[in-house]
């Protein structure tokens, strides 16, 4: 990270204040923490605003980083809510466990992976993160501890997965993995060379296999539009049961000047990345390389420059999907806009426990962006009224700068949430969204009086 608690997308300046855990515990259990004042923040993988919090001080979960308890037979894991989704997977291997949804990186707190109720490559059979809790300790201003699962306070329990860090500070997350023969993947990529192509593979391909994700060739224009690489993935049945050593000998050691993913790179990247992956079968490869492909570099958002990226991920109903991916790429692709991470995959029907939870039936698409400031808005938010017209909604935990008539677009439940919400806990992005709504709701009520 370019400096402390920092989002990752580095659009946003970096928290002015922040609170160790324990202090924030003390504060807590005694009462009288004042409205809006506090923010759980984790190891920073949020690409917005959500984990900042301007008006108060964002608290360093880290600390608590103890595995409390695992059962070998079954899987279950209870742990600190700052222990890395990293820890729990190198002590799970061994004994043939692994978690059943993982997002795109292993650095990510157990706590922020409920905040955001996550998910990964296999949507379509595991559902979310939150679809795998079965229950959370959450430290609320009123000072009491609350046990919340399905039974055990259930309402707080759905608010708090997926809510974003609102509901209070979670202590501490029991989770229950699921049975791996081995760590190891095999690996299946099936170019195709155009976005029917993909939509063609991709309900078979989520029939036949646990894990499958597309990378998009976004620059790619004219016959060659939306052409890129299907990969499926299993668990080997004979491979690593033993986690490799997390983080990396790589790095980027400073931020450049300027972006360096520029248009001409990301054509010659594009080119042979489509070229070395096209070519290969089925062959067997680590989890690492798989799951987290950029965490093998450190600091890699420093690529983008001192004024960071922006991160737009859209989920589309599936029948509106096969064109509204299209158009979206088109919008990117007329800006003059490069996306150096394009994705696309199709989501399940597996529900979430979480009142507000991105994931839903469909097909969701990823696209990244340098900033450019003015530019590179425009075509956000275009990017979100093309999804929202559709019938699809943005993520807000990838966001930086979404209206708060996108947010309501893409959440019209979001008031379930804010009445969950403890007083004594805010967001930067809850500011400029739901109580801006909020607000404006308000007012009519307060003019009649």
């Amino acid at each position: 990270m370019s400096a402390p608690y920092q989002s990752f997308g580095m659009v946003t300046p970096p928290a002015s204040r922040f609170m160790p855990a324990s202090e924030a515990i003390a504060q807590l259990k005694a009462g009288g923490v004042p409205s809006g004042a506090l923010l759980a923040y984790g190891n920073g993988r949020s690409y917005g605003d959500s984990c900042q919090n301007h008006g108060g001080a964002v608290v360093d979960m880290r600390s608590l980083n103890r595995l409390l308890k695992f059962d070998p037979e079954t899987g279950l894991v209870e742990a600190d809510a700052g222990v890395m989704l990293s820890d729990v997977i190198a002590h799970a291997a061994p004994f043939g466990f692994f978690p059943a949804v993982v997002p795109g990186t292993q650095f990510v707190t157990l706590g922020g992976a409920v905040a955001n109720d996550v998910h990964g490559k296999n949507h379509h059979r595991r559902g979310t993160f939150g679809c795998h809790v079965e229950a959370l300790t959450l430290l609320r201003s009123d000072g009491r501890s609350y046990k919340c699962s399905p039974s055990d306070n259930p309402r707080l329990f759905w608010a708090t997965i997926g809510g974003m860090g609102l509901t209070g500070l979670i202590l501490s997350v029991s989770m229950r993995l699921m049975r791996v023969p081995s760590l190891d993947i095999i690996e299946k990529a099936v170019p195709f060379a155009g976005l029917d192509g993909y939509f063609d593979l991709a309900p078979a391909a989520d029939e036949a296999n646990e894990y499958a994700v597309a990378w998009i060739d976004q620059l790619a224009g004219g016959r060659k539009a939306g052409r890129g690489i299907l990969f499926t993935g299993n668990h080997a049945e004979h491979g690593q049961r033993v986690a490799s050593q997390g983080g990396s000998r790589l790095s980027v050691p400073f931020q450049p000047p300027l972006t360096v993913l520029n248009r001409p790179f990301l054509k010659v990247f594009n080119a042979a990345y489509r070229w070395r992956k096209g070519r290969a079968e089925n062959h067997q490869t680590g989890y690492q390389g798989f799951f987290f492909p950029l965490d093998g570099v450190r600091d890699w958002n420093r690529l983008y420059g001192p004024k960071g990226l922006f991160q737009h991920q859209s989920v589309l109903p599936e029948d509106a999907a096969r064109e509204t991916v299209r158009e979206l790429l088109a919008a990117a692709r007329k800006a003059g806009q490069g996306s150096f991470l394009t994705v696309l995959k199709r989501f399940g029907a597996m529900r979430s426990p979480a009142l507000l939870s991105f994931p839903r039936p469909g097909y969701t698409l990823t696209l990244d962006f340098p900033n450019r400031g003015a530019a590179t808005l425009r075509l956000l938010a275009e990017l979100d009224r093309i999804t929202v017209d559709a019938g699809g909604a943005v993520n807000p935990y990838k966001d930086a700068r979404m209206s708060a008539e996108t947010f309501e677009a893409s959440f019209p439940e979001w008031q379930r949430l804010e009445t969950m919400r403890d007083p004594a806990f805010l967001s930067d992005f809850w500011m400029r969204t739901a109580l801006q709504l909020a607000a404006r709701r308000a007012v009519p009520a307060q003019a009649a009086e």
